[in-house]
């Protein structure tokens, strides 16, 4: 397939600006750009879609560019955002462009002279003077047609909210981006969400008129669930790539636990499986939902593609941990990470040296009621200690009874865990 078929097969165009585009980009050697606001220190799987979209430009033979906004990030976008977004400090705007620049860098091949470039525009938008931009930019565009834009109208509508003058020449600055990146990069198509698309035509409309060169904007679908409810939010707030704000095992998680009417359309997106194994997965996704091949296949995808093999075989095992597989090897982060949602006590840990019985510990931390029960489960085969079968009543605890630092998870019949930390 060629590039706009592969992105057409996969869901990832909303909008062109222009019907021959698909023919251009066989015929001619493109660059092309997607802008992230350093809004944090990280980007989240939101972000991860104009991500693979680059990626997928790359592999076709173009060249991409990754903008980290450093300047537009100290204003802010307002395009369908409800109310003023808060303005922040120039160190949070640098620490956060350095954070994402550093996880950009992980997906694009950099090398050669056609190699992705990795910018940021407050390098040009933090020398404009005003007057001057006033004059020569700001006298071409239209304030009639800015507010005309349906992003700008829903706050000017909402009387509590409005829209700040700042945030108002926020499409001047990212339009800028695009005539800057035209003349010194030869950029000539700019990628974005589908809440882009005014930037997006205004920086094309400037483009042409201050270099009469042509140039072209495509949008990615904004992601939705088939709940209606937005694709990457969970009661903890975003998906996030840092490892350090979503460990690689939640971030697995999130993926293996999608909805059946989710999956296939998420194959597509976000992996760069072949049409055949995605349609594959698709069958196996109908004919047998509950073996969820196709979301295991999909959570192992995306977190290699993120975070590496490594971090995959430690997500995949800490999740069979869950279901009784083995503990050992898993630190205590990511025994915290795994039972975050289980009952949990904390234990002197002289109890470890003392070799204390390990009923009469599970009796002070309420795992059983009485010894009695412990007992009837040990007797039962029911009780776990570190998912291994705990068969004497008189077990008592060591430095062997932990599986991690200073951990060991205790389990009642199939899936009753109960964590036990040991401080002191």
């Amino acid at each position: 397939m060629s590039l706009f078929e592969e992105l057409t097969w996969r869901g990832f165009i909303h909008q062109v600006t222009h019907n021959d585009l698909a023919e251009r980009l066989e015929t001619q050697s493109f660059t092309a750009y997607v802008g992230f606001d350093p809004t944090a220190d990280s980007l989240h799987i939101g972000h991860l879609l104009p991500v693979i979209g680059l990626m997928r430009l790359q592999r076709f033979g173009h060249r991409p560019i990754a903008l980290v906004g450093g300047g537009t990030g100290m204003i802010g976008d307002p395009s369908f955002k409800s109310e003023e977004r808060r303005l922040l400090s120039s160190e949070d705007i640098d620490r956060n462009a350095a954070g994402v620049r550093a996880q950009l860098e992980r997906f694009l091949d950099f090398s050669g002279p056609r190699g992705a470039l990795l910018l940021n525009n407050l390098e040009w938008l933090g020398e404009l003077r005003l007057i001057d931009f006033l004059r020569d930019i700001g006298k071409l565009f239209s304030v009639n047609v800015m507010m005309a834009r349906e992003s700008v109208k829903q706050r000017l509508e909402n009387r509590d909210q409005g829209i700040s003058f700042t945030e108002f020449t926020y499409s001047l600055l990212q339009a800028y981006d695009f005539l800057h990146l035209c003349q010194t990069h030869d950029c000539r198509i700019q990628m974005g969400g589908s809440d882009q698309w005014g930037n997006i035509v205004a920086g094309m409309d400037l483009t042409r008129r201050l270099e009469n060169k042509d140039t072209y904007g495509i949008t990615f679908p904004l992601l939705e669930k088939s709940d209606g409810t937005k694709f990457g939010k969970t009661e903890a707030g975003a998906v996030w790539l840092d490892p350090k704000r979503t460990s690689p095992y939640k971030f697995y998680q999130f993926w293996i636990n999608q909805a059946d009417a989710d999956t296939s359309r998420l194959l597509r997106l976000f992996t760069f499986l072949s049409r055949e194994e995605v349609e594959g997965l698709d069958g196996e996704l109908r004919e047998a939902p509950e073996k969820r091949t196709a979301q295991r296949r999909l959570a192992e995808e995306v977190t290699r593609l993120v975070h590496g093999d490594d971090a995959l075989n430690q997500a995949v095992h800490a999740s069979q941990a869950m279901f009784g597989g083995s503990l050992s090897g898993l630190d205590d982060a990511t025994l915290e990470d795994i039972f975050s949602e289980v009952p949990s006590s904390d234990v002197p840990r002289d109890a470890l040296s003392a070799n204390r019985l390990l009923l009469d510990v599970l009796v002070e931390s309420a795992v059983v009621k009485s010894k009695g029960e412990g007992k009837r489960l040990v007797q039962n085969g029911g009780l776990y200690l570190n998912n291994e079968r705990v068969t004497q009543e008189d077990a008592r605890l060591s430095a062997d009874s932990l599986c991690g630092e200073r951990i060991a998870v205790i389990r009642s019949g199939k899936k009753n865990y109960h964590l036990l930390r040991f401080v002191g």
